[in-house]
């Protein structure tokens, strides 16, 4: 799990990012990026019931994305604010299969110090 100081939680923040932030797509992820004026990292994760109806599904989709961004924390540029939003289809993908499609948004944003 993603430390407190580094997820968003204030609706203005997730506001933020959605009319300011660059987007970009990776399979079954969207991820909506942003410049802050501070030196955190912060994420916050969208995962509609589109995804399920059941909420341990959902929130299964959440901790695994959780734990993936807390072990590419070290590799992340500092000052970035970020959401990662799903799509339908994540539900029967694994673990790695999320990693690898997080890899690639990272890449493409250019989020990932190398």
């Amino acid at each position: 799990m993603l430390a407190k100081k580094n997820r968003l939680k204030k609706k203005k923040d997730f506001e933020n990012v959605f009319k300011k932030g660059r987007s970009f797509k990776e399979g079954f992820l969207v991820l909506k990026i942003i410049d802050n004026k501070s030196d955190k990292i912060r994420f916050g994760f969208i995962v509609s019931q589109k995804i399920s109806k059941k909420a341990t599904c959902r929130n299964k989709i959440k901790r695994q994305i959780s734990e993936i961004i807390r072990l590419k924390m070290k590799k992340i540029k500092k000052g970035v604010d970020g959401i990662l939003i799903t799509l339908p289809g994540i539900e029967e993908k694994n673990f790695s299969e999320i990693k690898e499609n997080i890899d690639k948004l990272f890449k493409k944003a250019r989020v990932q110090i190398l």
